[in-house]
């Protein structure tokens, strides 16, 4: 079903009765914010919108402008996006400020994509709502919208072909080419609030007479993917350790890797295989008098963890990391399976 002008503007009008009030949004007529743009996108990354909007706003309230990204220690940036996951984005962020914080963020997806952590979909998303480049973002929530308005059966990854020759035609619509970052985001609302996942809104999407997934009633079944593999489990040990100051031992994590460059409790590795406790124990950071406090779950993109965390106090502190004191860990680059760890350890040893 090829686009059309009538659909594309159909679509306009609907995302100017219906749009989200997200604080990365510029009200209707304004200017966006290319920072506050290209932030949210990044966020958004494997991230619910519902789920940002809070670390969004405590991120911009801590560093408002691209020079003030830019002028901030790493550390500062990893405790302020701690808790929102793939830290890998931090990083990548903080680079991206440091290298275009003097001249901006370049205005088309090629320079875009050539920066640190910025992929072909944000590149074109930040483009195309920024500063109005004619394209159309392909994330999940348009994957979606596609696959069923085309009525495209074939299972991803290879229907990824119909579908971004589907963005590619409505792109060279007059109506969107006028207003691209806005049909952007009108994809992104149809798909977040009408073309769910589950029980499609169909009744009141403004496509729904053109949409050939829907004429077909096939709509809830699109896109059609792959089975799902069994993610793998994990194993490993953490441990609180505390001095006669009520300081905690911490490290940072190496920066390559997952969780690079965050803060976390001293511990082993995780592997597939579960740690014996006299294993683990030997691996701790000092000899000391370990009790078993508990374990806590985590769930990775690509793997389930089981951590069991054991706590003990020493007068003085002798290993590597370094200290802080245990009531007070809100501003460290903790990670959310560290912050599970953490809380814990608090609630076992910790006075309420």
């Amino acid at each position: 079903m090829p686009a059309n002008a009538s659909d594309a503007r159909a679509l306009l009008r609907w995302y100017d009765r219906h749009r989200r009030e997200l604080p990365w949004r510029a009200p209707p007529g304004a200017t966006q914010d290319p920072y506050r743009v290209w932030l949210s996108e990044v966020m958004l990354q494997q991230t619910t919108a519902a789920a940002v909007v809070p670390y969004f706003e405590r991120f911009i309230e801590r560093f408002p402008t691209l020079g003030a990204l830019a002028a901030a220690p790493e550390t500062e940036v990893l405790a302020a996006w701690a808790g929102l996951g793939y830290y890998s984005r931090a990083r990548n962020l903080h680079r991206t400020a440091r290298a275009v914080a003097e001249r901006g963020l370049p205005r088309e997806p090629a320079g875009l994509a050539a920066l640190p952590g910025i992929g072909g979909y944000t590149a074109a998303a930040v483009a195309a709502i920024a500063f109005g480049a004619p394209v159309v973002p392909v994330d999940g929530n348009v994957i979606r919208v596609l696959a069923r308005r085309h009525a495209v059966t074939e299972p991803l990854p290879g229907a990824m072909g119909a579908i971004r020759a589907a963005a590619e035609a409505l792109a060279g619509e007059p109506a969107v080419r006028r207003r691209a970052g806005d049909f952007a985001q009108a994809l992104f609302d149809l798909g977040a609030g009408i073309c769910t996942p589950a029980a499609p809104a169909c009744l009141l999407c403004p496509w729904e007479r053109s949409c050939a997934a829907n004429e077909a009633g096939i709509a809830e079944s699109l896109p059609r993917r792959p089975p799902k593999r069994a993610r793998p489990h994990r194993y490993g040990a953490h441990f609180w350790l505390v001095d006669g100051a009520g300081r905690v031992l911490l490290r940072r994590r190496p920066e390559a890797g997952l969780l690079g460059g965050m803060t976390e409790l001293p511990g082993t590795a995780w592997r597939e295989e579960k740690w014996r406790e006299a294993e683990a124990l030997a691996a701790a950071p000092m000899h000391a008098s370990w009790r078993k406090l508990g374990e806590v779950q985590h769930g990775f993109t690509h793997f389930t963890l089981s951590l069991e965390v054991f706590a003990a106090s020493v007068a003085k502190i002798r290993a590597e990391g370094f200290l802080r004191p245990a009531e007070g860990l809100g501003d460290e680059a903790l990670p959310s399976v560290m912050r599970k760890c953490v809380g814990l350890a608090r609630a076992a040893i910790l006075p309420p």
